[in-house]
């Protein structure tokens, strides 16, 4: 009683009330706890601990135990403890911030968990190299050790100490405190962007479970979910540039899976568009959910494209007012978006093979990488070749409308000999790939671009009848094409065209001999008077062949009326 003010005043009260005993409710810490004050009480030995001291202070303060009943009371004796020791330790700060979730609100009237908070969050941005403490709970600095070698002294040198020492310990802290202790962090301003995501990322791999099945479970799905939010809620403000994007899409996933805020999914999409060059195709790979019928989530990739693009175009625009620099300048300055093509572009192969994707779906992302994103197309023909091996109800205007995509100038040597072979693509692509490898191999692209009116084209009186002609003549090219050992079929196992050295071999510089130059003069009449390259019909679309699309053909009597040459 002479130590506790607080037990003066119950024992006051039960003497009024001639009561034998004290009753002492919801006393913080327990029977432990006011043991230790006890002991202290009595001059007996009191050992305290990181693991005991918050139970000890927690209890002294509900005692009452101040400077005021006694000097040198048992609360001052512990603040010293805490301030002298405690806080000048890490790992014990660490120990002591996880013991106060049991002594709420105790701890945190007395501010022990503000405190410890701000005791680790100094130590974090401390220099490496004056880090001399455990710096985790399973490695410690090695101390320099003196080697002595024929009698010369040699000091080992002491290992040195990574930036994200600290990203480890606090893994251990349950999600409320972690928030507390990474918001700290991130208030002081002097911790690098990319420590800070390296520090969320090894947290949600300590707390996220591996599986779908324990990630959507009743028991731990809002643990899971509040665990998601907050890990985005303390991403660096530089929208996400300082996280990998294959970080942010696995954390996209796992929020899709336990259904987190639109606001929260909304964010990370937002921040994964700023680094979609990063991306693979395999991180892309979003399962779908309810109630949708594909196997992945095209919808979200398709926004997340848009939004990059939105970006790039803001970026662009900003060069644009400063320098002043062309769209073609910006482009070479910023290979991001070839790279989003490229990755977009595997993608579309990837989701081609499911069976319940919509033809739309796939056009609409396919046309969201612009132009200049798209420098060649081999990576979209693989694409829309494999949607049409896995799509074999599509309808003649469907396939047509589905290779539109593609341009096939812009294929290469080795995909415009697959595509030549391609019995899935219309008959119509498989001419204009053979035409464009015939001119390429004899007078060069240069050529073409420079006199595009010598490739004009003539029309039929209907497309039936120009397939009808261009068949025999096409299949004769085909037997030419074997020729130069391209096997006819699918793409090789390792997903590449086959190589070929066009330059140890003249039958690789020039793909089709004279009498393929003859059915060509058939399929595709070149204009020699100079009256003739006027006809509207026919140098309207000569400039690139691969613009003739279904519906280019024009009626019976207006062909008849213009035409100079046809099919016969």
């Amino acid at each position: 009683m002479s130590k506790s003010n607080r037990l003066q005043k119950l024992v006051l009260k039960a003497s009024e009330e001639n009561a034998d005993e004290i009753d002492m409710v919801d006393f913080p810490g327990g029977p432990k706890a006011f043991e230790i004050c006890a002991k202290f009480c009595y001059g007996m030995t009191v050992t305290l601990n990181a693991y005991n001291v918050v139970a000890a202070r927690c209890a002294a303060e509900y005692l009452e135990m101040t400077e005021d009943v006694d000097r040198g009371n048992l609360i001052f004796k512990i603040e010293v403890f805490i301030n002298s020791s405690i806080l000048r330790s890490w790992k014990d700060s660490i120990i002591v911030l996880q013991t106060t979730k049991s002594l709420l609100p105790w701890s945190e009237n007395l501010k022990i968990v503000g405190r410890c908070i701000d005791s680790i969050a100094s130590k974090t941005s401390v220099d490496p190299a004056n880090v001399t403490w455990s710096y985790t709970y399973n490695r410690k600095l090695s101390a320099p050790e003196i080697i002595v070698k024929g009698g010369m002294k040699y000091q080992e040198k002491i290992e040195s100490v990574p930036k994200d020492w600290w990203v480890e310990d606090i893994c251990e802290l349950e999600i409320f405190l972690y928030k507390r202790v990474m918001t700290a962090v991130k208030s002081k301003g002097r911790m690098d962007g990319a420590i800070i995501g390296e520090a969320l990322k090894t947290y949600a791999v300590r707390w996220l479970p591996d599986s779908v099945e324990a990630l959507i479970s009743d028991v731990h799905s809002w643990r899971n979910k509040l665990l998601v939010e907050t890990i985005v809620c303390l991403l660096p403000s530089d929208k996400g540039v300082s996280c990998s994007c294959s970080f942010l899409l696995k954390l996209l996933k796992v929020a899709i899976l336990v259904g987190v805020d639109d606001s929260a999914r909304e964010d990370l999409m937002n921040r994964i568009s700023l680094k979609l060059d990063e991306a693979s195709v395999k991180d892309l790979l979003i399962p779908a959910r309810s109630p949708q019928t594909t196997i992945y989530d095209v919808g979200m990739v398709h926004s997340i494209v848009n939004q990059c693009m939105i970006n790039e175009k803001c970026s662009q625009d900003l060069d644009l007012g400063k320098n002043d620099v062309g769209c073609t300048d910006f482009v070479l300055g910023h290979g991001s978006l070839l790279s989003v093509g490229k990755v977009i572009d595997g993608y579309l192969e990837e989701i081609a093979r499911d069976p319940n994707l919509s033809l739309a779906s796939f056009i609409d992302l396919a046309r969201s990488i612009p132009e200049f994103g798209r420098p060649v197309h081999d990576g979209l023909y693989k694409a829309i070749d494999m949607y049409l091996k896995e799509h074999l109800s599509l309808t003649k205007a469907e396939r047509k409308e589905l290779c539109s995509l593609m341009d096939v100038k812009k294929l290469t040597m080795d995909a415009s000999m697959h595509a030549a072979q391609n019995d899935r693509l219309p008959l119509r692509v498989v001419v204009q790939v053979l035409f464009f490898e015939q001119v390429r191999a004899s007078a060069g692209v240069q050529s073409l671009n420079n006199n595009p009116r010598d490739a004009s084209r003539s029309t039929t009186n209907t497309e039936e009848e120009w397939e009808k002609t261009a068949a025999e003549d096409c299949n004769s090219i085909k037997k030419q094409m074997n020729q130069t050992k391209i096997k006819e079929g699918e793409f090789p196992k390792n997903g590449k065209f086959l190589k070929k050295d066009s330059r140890n071999s003249k039958s690789g510089m020039q793909l089709l001999p004279s009498r393929s130059r003859r059915i060509f003069d058939k399929l595709w009449v070149v204009g020699k008077a100079h009256g003739e390259n006027k006809s509207s019909e026919t140098s309207g679309s000569s400039q690139s062949p691969t613009s003739m699309v279904p519906g280019d053909t024009k009626s019976a009597a207006s062909s008849a009326k213009h035409r100079r040459h046809s099919i016969s």
